[in-house]
């Protein structure tokens, strides 16, 4: 078992969701604490707000890739690369899912693993997809920027 997965049950044990554990892993890997922006991703648990929908990894991975990309003040503008990044993601993921898990929402997901035994290796496997997409689209993740 590697450290992000040790680092990831960790944060589930303590009653995060999957969308909160990827914004929890990207915000450490800036040094950041940010209790807010967790917070407000919980409604994105259990296929946003517990319905089953799109799973929380994937959607939490978008939001993941925002944080570097997207716009957050009035002077910024979001990366030109922003929607191809989160397009790759959902590319990867729907192939990734539909292949290994059963679908991309979380209720599909839960009816093939019900005991949620996928559901780790899904948030970590997502993270690091995120990490990949980013540094291939020249942004540091530890920093927040473009390098």
């Amino acid at each position: 078992m590697d450290d992000l997965t040790l680092q990831m049950m960790k944060l589930h044990a303590k009653g995060y969701c999957c969308a909160q554990v990827i914004l929890i892993l990207a915000l450490e890997a800036q040094g950041k604490i940010n209790e807010d922006l967790v917070r407000s991703v919980g409604g994105l648990c259990f296929g946003i707000n517990w319905s089953g929908e799109v799973c929380g990894a994937l959607s939490g991975g978008a939001c993941l890739i925002s944080l570097y990309a997207g716009k957050g003040s009035d002077e910024e503008v979001p990366d030109s690369q922003c929607l191809s990044m989160v397009g790759e993601l959902i590319e990867w993921f729907t192939i990734a899912a539909d292949d290994e898990y059963g679908g991309t929402r979380c209720h599909e997901i839960l009816e093939k693993y019900p005991d949620r035994s996928v559901c780790s290796l899904i948030v970590v496997d997502t993270y690091k997809k995120c990490m990949e997409i980013l540094v291939a689209h020249g942004f540091d993740p530890s920093v927040n920027k473009k390098s």
